[in-house]
């Protein structure tokens, strides 16, 4: 600590002395720099975590009014809420910089982690998927296939024995989007959920929209891929319905921030949306047909829809890797910007469906019910389980 002391100013040594000591101390921004700096110069690794650090507190902020930054702001949605299927902590997104090209996927502005060792080799556009899921037929950032320049954005991230690969497809100009899909994919089960995000009004009390041809022609393409699922033939791949793909109506309010967790809105299957659009409870005035708050009564949430994916009982069943790479390349030349999760172990063995099951449920929405349930008891006896969702 002595060579660090006297790397710093006289008139801030004293001070750090007596915090030290244990006393506590305020540093001025004058002081606070010169201390950073000099914790900079002790070690490499250091200074890089410093600045990664420096960049994390301050994000640059999506501002709604420019087209690029609500695309960053849907695709954003999307990838942190793959990360939260995949119990990668958000954290993992929060040092983030707009690019200086607005086609750019959102993660071509994240900022690596200075101590992931998978981020310090930044090998991002070529990591191994198992079968090449990125780096064949044109995916690597700045090559075309089939008629599509794509734009592909990989980033890696491993925590707790979870191997979580991510990346950003755009094969379209900002302008020409249609909004931002999530394709969710566990290769140990062979089974993704498919989630387009739809964007509603900020203000309260509009968060609609208006059903119209676009949104339709949408359905239908979403039903091409649910197609790809075929009938469970074994206990494990039996799910709650034949349901994969999911509209999810977000809203971004204006003047509140939205973190850690995915914007908030609803989740509603594709089949759901249909009978939806032929009962009157969608219709508005004028003869419009409306969805959105207001219109629909039942949906998931956030929590709902993560758990369901999580656990693998939603999704398809018996999708190869080739199917994904397919998919996602449809889905960017029809105009979507595609966040593809892939989840698999961080080592071999590949996790099975009962680990699956086991390390969700050890460290997940169960075991923090239970902690919650605990916690009212031990203050209320007398209450029961009703108090978990109580005032």
């Amino acid at each position: 600590m002595r060579p660090f002391l006297n790397e710093v100013p006289l008139r801030v040594r004293h001070v750090l002395v007596r915090a030290l000591s244990g006393e506590v101390t305020v540093l001025g921004d004058e002081d606070s720099e010169d201390v950073l700096e000099a914790l900079a110069r002790q070690h490499e690794l250091l200074r890089r975590t410093l600045d990664f650090l420096g960049e994390a507190a301050e994000p640059d902020p999506f501002d709604p009014r420019r087209v690029e930054d609500r695309s960053w702001q849907e695709q954003y949605d999307m990838t942190r809420l793959g990360l939260a299927i995949g119990n990668i902590p958000p954290s993992r997104l929060a040092a983030w910089r707009r690019p200086s090209d607005p086609d750019a996927p959102y993660l071509a502005g994240l900022i690596p982690e200075p101590f992931e060792q998978g981020l310090i080799e930044n090998d991002t556009r070529h990591i191994d998927f198992g079968a090449d899921v990125f780096t064949e037929a044109g995916w690597p950032s700045g090559s075309r296939a089939t008629g599509a320049s794509f734009r592909c954005d990989i980033q890696v991230f491993e925590h707790l024995g979870s191997r979580i690969e991510v990346a950003n497809v755009n094969a379209t100009p900002v302008e020409a989007r249609l909004g931002a899909d999530l394709i969710y994919y566990h290769e140990a089960t062979q089974s993704f959920a498919l989630v387009q995000a739809k964007r509603l009004p900020p203000v309260a009390g509009t968060r609609w929209i208006y059903v119209d041809k676009q949104l339709l022609g949408q359905l239908d393409r979403l039903d091409q891929v649910a197609a790809l699922s075929r009938p469970p033939g074994a206990p494990h791949e039996w799910r709650l319905g034949s349901d994969p793909c999911f509209v999810k109506l977000a809203y971004w309010p204006l003047e509140e921030t939205i973190d850690p967790g995915p914007a908030p809105g609803m989740y509603l299957p594709v089949p759901y949306v249909r009978l939806l659009l032929e009962d009157d409870v969608t219709q508005g005035p004028n003869e419009g047909t409306r969805l959105g708050y207001g219109y629909v009564d039942r949906y998931l949430g956030n929590t709902q829809f993560t758990e369901l994916v999580k656990n693998g009982l939603v999704g398809t069943v018996g999708t190869a890797l080739d199917d994904l790479r397919t998919l996602g390349m449809q889905r960017a030349e029809e105009g979507m910007s595609v966040a593809i999760v892939v989840d698999r172990a961080a080592a071999p063995p590949r996790e099975t469906v009962k680990e699956r099951h086991r390390r969700n449920h050890a460290r997940g929405y169960d075991k923090t019910l239970a902690t919650r349930m605990r916690q009212r008891q031990s203050r209320d006896p007398g209450t029961g389980q009703q108090s978990l969702f109580g005032p």
